[in-house]
C-alpha cells in the first residue's frame, strides 16, 4: 500500500473506531431500551469496518478524542437524534473518502452502502420526547415570535423609555405564554391526548424563554431603536437555529422554513411599528 492509499486507510479507521465509541457511550447513557439497542447495534457495525482497516494498515489507532467528547457532549443538550443525523450527513466516512478509496478497496463499495442506507434507516427509529413534542415547541417558538416581536415593536414607537417598553412587554409576554399553555392544554385534552398537561408545559415555556429573549436588550439598553434592532437580531438568530435543529432531527426543507417564519416575524414587527407610529399621532400619547 502506498503513503497516499496508507494515509487515507488510516483516516477511515480512526473514524470508524470514533464513532463506534461514540454510538456505545450515548447507548450506555440513556434509559430508553430501544434507543440503547439501535446505537449499539450500529456501533457494532462501525466497529467491523474499524477491524477490517485495522487489517489492512496493520496500526491500532486512537480515536479522534475532540470528536468523541463533542458529539457527546452536544448530544446531552440537543438530543441524540440531531447530533446522529449531523455526524452521518457531515461526518461520516461513506461518502466522499470511501469513494476515493473504493479502486483500491473495493470492500468499501458495501461499506458505503451500508453507512448511507442501513444507518439512516436506524436512525429514522430513534424516538425522543422533545421530537415528539416538536409541535407543541413550534406552537410556543412561532407565537412568542410573531407577537412578541410586533408587540415590542408597536412599543418602541408609541413608548417613550425602555424601562417601561420592558415592563410592558413583559406582562404582555408572561400573560400570553400562561394563555398559550392553557389553550394548547385544552386543545390537546379535546382531542384525548393523554399527554396534553407535557404539550402544554413545552408550549409555555418555549413561549416564556423566547420572551426573555427578546426583552432582554431592553433591560440592559437606554436606547430604544437600539434595542429594537438587537431584538430582531435575536429574532432572527433563534428562527435560524430553531429550524436548522429541525431541518436535521426531522429532514425538512431548512431554507424553505427559515425564510417563511423570517418574513412573518418581520413583517409583522415593521406593521406594528408602523401601527404604533399612527396611533401615537392620533392619540397624541407620549409616555
Amino acid at each position: 500500500m502506498d503513503s497516499k492509499w496508507r494515509k487515507l486507510a488510516l483516516v477511515a479507521q480512526r473514524t470508524e473506531l470514533t464513532e463506534h465509541l461514540i454510538y456505545t457511550k450515548l447507548a450506555n447513557r440513556i434509559n430508553d431500551a430501544d434507543n440503547a439497542a439501535i446505537l449499539r447495534r450500529i456501533g457494532q457495525q462501525e466497529l467491523e469496518h474499524a477491524t477490517y482497516w485495522a487489517g489492512q494498515t496493520g496500526v491500532d489507532v486512537k480515536p479522534y478524542r475532540w470528536k468523541l467528547w463533542r458529539t457527546t457532549f452536544l448530544a446531552r443538550i440537543l438530543g441524540i437524534t440531531f447530533v446522529l443525523k449531523q455526524m452521518e450527513k457531515r461526518e461520516g466516512t461513506g461518502s466522499k473518502l470511501y469513494e476515493k478509496l473504493a479502486d483500491s478497496f473495493p470492500e468499501t463499495k458495501q461499506f458505503s452502502k451500508e453507512e448511507g442506507e442501513h444507518e439512516q434507516a436506524i436512525l429514522k427509529m430513534l424516538d425522543e420526547e422533545r421530537l415528539r413534542y416538536v409541535g407543541s415547541i413550534v406552537l410556543g417558538l412561532n407565537d412568542a415570535l410573531v407577537e412578541l416581536t410586533g408587540a415590542l415593536a408597536g412599543f418602541t414607537l408609541a413608548l417613550g423609555e425602555t424601562k417601561i417598553i420592558s415592563l410592558v412587554g413583559l406582562v404582555t409576554g408572561i400573560s400570553a405564554a400562561l394563555s398559550m399553555a392553557a389553550s394548547e392544554y385544552l386543545s390537546s385534552k379535546a382531542d384525548g391526548d393523554s399527554k396534553a398537561g407535557t404539550s402544554a408545559v413545552y408550549t409555555g415555556f418555549t413561549y416564556l424563554i423566547t420572551v426573555i429573549l427578546l426583552i432582554l436588550p431592553f433591560l440592559l439598553l437606554s436606547n430604544k431603536f437600539l434595542a429594537l434592532g438587537i431584538t430582531l437580531g435575536i429574532v432572527i438568530l433563534i428562527i435560524y437555529v430553531f429550524n436548522y435543529y429541525l431541518a436535521v432531527a426531522k429532514d425538512l426543507n431548512f431554507k424553505a422554513r427559515f425564510l417563511e417564519m423570517a418574513l412573518i416575524s418581520l413583517g409583522v414587527a415593521g406593521f406594528s411599528f408602523l401601527v404604533g407610529f399612527v396611533l401615537k399621532q392620533l392619540l397624541g400619547v407620549d409616555i
